[in-house]
């Protein structure tokens, strides 16, 4: 028996089988091609389609433990219930689903929405999983790094109600102690959901000092305009997306990102080590360019 971890191609999904790998666990990594990546020593790569009822079939079969993970697409809800639905089928007692943060608070935000879809179905059915929620990825900001040391600009929307931004790589290494605490248990464990977030609430203008001081120049804060942001995702990707993403900057605006006192020291009870910085994110990407 081996735990299936779906966007295994993915950033998530990569660090969660490398981390399961280094643990000593049997992984299956669920991919739609077969030999488009090299995965660590071990893991068998089992092809399928989360939307193709017959090959989700098999490649549950002779399955523990499934890691959950859809990207955001317009059938996204569509391919987590058929895949949750399968689980079920198969007698799978043991899964991880990744959700988002506020996914019951952001109403009108398309894949927020989606994901508190599914996590009412888990509820449901009592469907023992622990749903991860994490907020806005540091590693989102790769995207608009260029643009950051090009024009001085940090551009994403975030505005000042407080985001408590995570490293992606946290985001995994709670995955994979979760993964394992329900692989290695001896029965179905009770359903858990775990809100994941950084260290500290960050705001455009702090975000932007914080580029300013890893670049050694002033970086400005570009503003709260979600409009323009959506215009400018539009221009390199599908509009529905971009909507999406700007519905999404604006609740953040509006509510924050930020989980309960406590939060940040539980996560880093579980995982062992403290929860990286912004900061830390920063100075890395910056070395790295």
């Amino acid at each position: 028996m081996s735990i299936l971890v779906t966007g295994a191609t993915g950033t998530i999904g990569s660090l969660i089988i490398q981390g399961l790998a280094d643990a000593g666990a049997g992984v299956k990594a669920l991919v739609r091609q077969a030999g488009k990546r090299e995965f660590p020593a071990g893991v068998t790569e089992v092809v399928a389609d989360l939307t193709d009822v017959a090959s989700m079939r098999a490649a549950l079969s002779s399955v523990r433990t499934l890691f959950l993970l859809n990207a955001v697409t317009p059938d996204e809800v569509t391919q987590a219930l058929i895949a949750l639905n399968l689980a079920r089928e198969a007698g799978i007692e043991r899964i991880v689903y990744l959700s988002v943060i506020h996914a019951d608070k952001f109403t009108n935000v398309p894949h927020f929405t989606g994901k508190h879809t599914v996590e009412r179905m888990i509820k449901s059915h009592d469907i023992p999983a622990t749903i991860l929620r994490p907020a806005y990825f540091m590693q989102n900001d790769l995207m608009v790094q260029q643009t950051i040391q090009n024009y001085a600009v940090y551009p994403m929307p975030v505005g000042s109600a407080g985001v408590s931004m995570i490293d992606a790589r946290d985001i995994a290494d709670v995955a994979v102690a979760e993964l394992l605490r329900r692989d290695r248990a001896s029965s179905a464990l009770d359903p858990v959901t775990l809100e994941l977030i950084g260290p500290q609430p960050l705001t455009g203008a702090s975000v932007a000092k914080i580029w300013s001081s890893a670049l050694g120049r002033e970086i400005t804060y570009g503003g709260d305009d979600v409009t323009a942001f959506e215009e400018q995702l539009a221009s390199y990707g599908p509009n529905w997306l971009a909507y999406d993403m700007s519905l999404m900057m604006a609740g953040i605006q509006t509510f924050g990102m930020q989980a309960a006192e406590g939060t940040a020291e539980q996560l880093q009870a579980l995982i062992g080590h403290p929860l990286r910085t912004y900061e830390d994110f920063v100075r890395e990407s910056v070395a790295g360019s």
